[in-house]
């Protein structure tokens, strides 16, 4: 834990609409759990995005003295990742394990510290079938030809943290992988639980016939199992609001009793690419693995968090470029010989930026304040001060945002 001054850190809550005082429940360890990817093509910059905000968010914590058991799943099962499997030729299991691992190698070349835990939904299928089974007994899941579906109807509460319409929930439901018109459903909003069987597709045994778990469950499942029944932090991106994460109130909730699942949840704004939002199902990626072939990690995570979390911007191509000049004036500054004169001190600076992280995460913020720091730093060595102590405030601010060229 840093020595100087210390600040209350604040985060907004999308559950209630504002910022708010941040401090875990038990005062000593951040139980976070971040919706991870699902692995049917390579890293592109929204994903970056949403990383590297929750790395940030993990070393903030870090430097308040706590604990952060951090998790993030992968969704290695999955509609998408059938499809581009039959696609490609390729064993729908590999396909993903060749993901994850560029996945993996993306997320370090941008320092981005690895979870505690990186759960599989495969792994976890058992306690899915648990939890469905709960919902069953209690009247929130109904079953129709092998499919489970979650009974929107005995959660009055539904729709809280989008703040959606009904008929807003339906069309975004239908935009994001639900079919509101499926007949077997109470609700065009029900959800599914568990998918019977389709033919050509894997499937797990189930009190209900073999099929497979919804995205929802998953989550769900996961956060439950390695974080209990309430977590201090879930987050992700915007577009997961719902229906992804709506349900996943809703489902946990009814399955534990426990209110709120999450105290606090915390959403990520899009990145746009030419004109819209950046995905793989509108194949307007820039991809981190390209971008490393012509920029450092550094100048990367330094141009995506240059923008707050929650504003969405339209990625530029020449935004890393734009970066490595302060990444070469933080190598000089790291690395500049020191006089005999008067001591820098950088410890105000240091500490600025530390509570600009505490203050929902004012990465922008926090990098003018580091180009302060080196460009003081520099200076400082060309009058002959002496910059020992200096030269370690500045690694210690390039260190809480997740830098490389100041260690």
């Amino acid at each position: 834990m840093l020595e100087g001054a210390r600040e209350a850190v604040r985060l907004f809550n999308s559950l209630t609409g504002t910022i708010e005082p941040f401090a875990p429940l038990d005062g000593r360890t951040v139980r976070l759990y971040v919706c991870g990817v699902t692995p049917y093509d390579t890293t592109h910059m929204g994903h970056a995005m949403t990383y590297l905000v929750f790395d940030i968010l993990n070393r903030i914590c870090q430097y308040h003295g706590w604990r952060v058991k951090y998790v993030q799943n992968i969704t290695d099962i999955d509609d998408d990742i059938l499809r581009k499997a039959r696609q490609v030729g390729e064993p729908w299991d590999r396909l993903g394990d060749r993901y994850i691992r560029q996945f993996q190698e993306d997320l370090n070349a941008l320092n981005v510290l690895f979870p505690s835990v990186f759960p599989r939904a495969t792994e976890e299928i058992p306690l899915m079938i648990e939890i469905i089974q709960k919902l069953l007994e209690r009247g929130a899941a109904y079953m129709r030809d092998g499919n489970v579906y979650f009974r929107v109807a005995s959660d009055p509460d539904y729709g809280h943290l989008c703040r959606c319409s009904r008929d807003e929930m339906i069309r975004l439901s239908a935009e994001r992988g639900a079919d509101p018109q499926d007949p077997r459903k109470e609700d065009p909003l029900d959800f599914l639980l568990w998918q019977a069987a389709q033919p050509g597709e894997p499937t797990w045994d189930s009190p209900w016939g073999p099929g497979r778990p919804g995205w929802h469950i998953e989550c769900s499942a996961m956060a439950m199992k390695y974080l209990g029944p309430q977590i201090d932090v879930h987050g992700g991106g915007y577009d997961l609001i719902y229906p992804h994460h709506e349900s996943e109130i809703a489902q946990s909730e009814s399955y534990t009793g426990t209110s709120p699942f999450a105290r606090f949840w915390v959403h990520v704004a899009m990145v746009e690419y030419e004109g819209a939002k950046m995905s793989k199902s509108l194949g307007n990626l820039v991809l981190v693995r390209d971008t490393l072939r012509r920029h450092t990690g550094d100048a990367i995570r330094l141009y995506l968090l240059s923008h707050h979390y929650r504003t969405p911007f339209a990625y530029e191509d020449d935004g890393p470029a734009r970066c490595e000049p302060l990444v070469q004036r933080l190598r000089e500054a790291v690395t500049a010989p020191g006089g005999s004169g008067s001591p820098l001190d950088l410890a105000p600076l240091r500490d600025q930026l530390a509570a600009a992280l505490a203050d929902d995460l004012d990465t922008p913020r926090a990098i003018q304040l580091l180009a302060d720091a080196a460009e003081r730093l520099l200076r400082a060595a060309r009058e002959g001060q002496a910059i020992e102590q200096a030269r370690e405030q500045l690694r210690e601010m390039g260190s809480l945002l997740g830098l490389t060229v100041t260690r």
